[in-house]
C-alpha cells in the first residue's frame, strides 16, 4: 500500500493526528495555541516556523468573547498591519466527546474550504463523565481517542490544551495530568514548562522528533531560542566568560561553580570548550583566567 506523505502544520511542532499540549495554568499555553492558529489561518509564522495556510476552528472554551477578543488585539498589534483573519473560525462554546462535539467539528469541516487545524481549549471542558465502575485509565483514554480518530480520518491536526501535575516528574509525558491513558491516545505529545534556565517546549511523537526547546514569551507570543541544551550552555558560558573577566586573580572550577551556582563537572566541560574556543587560557594545574590577560 502507498501513503501520502504526513502532513506537518507546523514543521517539527504539529502533525496531523491528535496532539496534546499540557502545561501548568498562566503558563501561556492559550498564547501558544492562539499562535498556532493565526499563524495557519493566515500563512504566517509561529515558533520560527513557517506555516500553510488553511482554514482552523478554535473553542477558546475557557473564554468569553471580550477576553478573546484582547488576546487577539495583543498579538496582532499593531492594527494598521494585521492580517486578514477570515480563515479563523472563534467559538467559546461547544459540546462535550460523545454529546455531539464530533459532530459540530465534521459540520465546521464540511464548509471550511482547506480545514487544516482544530484547537480544544481545554480538555477538561468537552471531556465525557466517567462511567460507573470504569478505572482511570479506561476513562482517559476513552475522553480522547474519538478525537484521535476523527483526526486521523479527516488528516486534520487536532491540538487538545490539558493541564500537567502539580508534582515534578523525570520524563515530562509524565507530567501531563491523568493516567497513561490520555498520553497513549494522543499521536503526540507537547510539555510547556517553566525550569531554572527559563520556559521549555518538549515534544514527543509518532510523527515528530523528539524536541526540547529553550523559549521567550512576548507580548502574547512565544520565541524560539534555541535547542535547550545547547541554550542553557550558551547562558552558562557567559556567566564562566564574565566572572573570569572581573576576576583580579586565576581561578579554580571550584571556584567558578561557586560564584556561578554551578556545579563543577559542567563548569570543568565549559572551560575545556571555552579553552579550545581561544576565549579561556589554562594556567597550571586547575586554574584559568581570560585569554591575553
Amino acid at each position: 500500500m502507498e501513503f501520502a506523505p504526513v502532513d506537518y502544520v507546523v514543521e517539527g511542532y504539529i502533525a496531523e493526528g491528535l496532539t496534546i499540549l499540557a502545561g501548568r495554568p498562566k503558563l501561556g499555553k492559550s498564547w501558544m495555541a492562539l499562535g498556532f492558529c493565526i499563524a495557519v489561518a493566515t500563512g504566517g509564522q509561529t515558533l520560527g516556523v513557517d506555516c500553510e495556510q488553511g482554514d482552523v476552528l478554535y473553542l477558546a472554551l475557557e473564554d468569553n468573547r471580550r477576553r478573546l477578543k484582547d488576546r487577539l488585539e495583543v498579538v496582532l498589534s499593531p492594527a494598521q498591519v494585521r492580517p486578514n483573519m477570515a480563515r479563523l473560525s472563534l467559538r467559546t462554546q461547544s459540546k462535550k466527546i460523545g454529546a455531539g462535539l464530533i459532530e459540530e467539528l465534521d459540520a465546521w469541516r464540511s464548509k471550511a474550504a482547506n480545514p487544516k487545524l482544530i484547537v480544544i481549549d481545554t480538555l477538561s471542558m468537552v471531556r465525557p463523565p466517567k462511567k460507573a465502575n470504569q478505572d482511570s485509565y479506561a476513562a482517559d483514554y476513552d475522553a480522547i481517542s474519538p478525537l484521535q480518530k476523527y483526526a486521523g480520518e479527516h488528516r486534520l491536526a487536532v491540538i487538545v490544551v490539558h493541564h500537567v501535575r502539580k508534582a515534578e516528574a523525570e520524563d515530562p509525558l509524565e507530567a501531563v495530568s491523568g493516567t497513561n491513558g490520555l498520553t497513549g491516545a494522543a499521536d503526540t505529545i507537547m510539555v510547556l514548562n517553566r525550569t531554572t534556565d527559563g520556559p521549555k517546549l518538549y515534544g514527543r511523537g509518532r510523527d515528530i522528533e523528539e524536541i526540547e526547546k529553550a523559549l521567550r514569551f512576548d507580548k502574547g507570543t512565544w520565541e524560539v531560542l534555541g535547542n535547550a541544551e545547547e541554550v542553557k550552555q550558551s547562558e552558562q558560558r557567559r556567566k564562566i566568560l564574565d566572572i573570569l573577566t572581573d576576576a583580579t586573580t586565576v581561578l579554580t572550577p571550584d571556584e567558578i561553580g561557586k560564584q556561578a551556582g554551578m556545579k563543577v563537572n559542567n563548569v570543568n566541560y565549559l572551560l575545556r570548550a571555552l579553552v579550545k574556543a581561544g576565549a579561556v587560557e589554562k594556567v597550571g594545574y586547575g586554574q584559568y583566567k581570560i585569554q591575553g590577560r
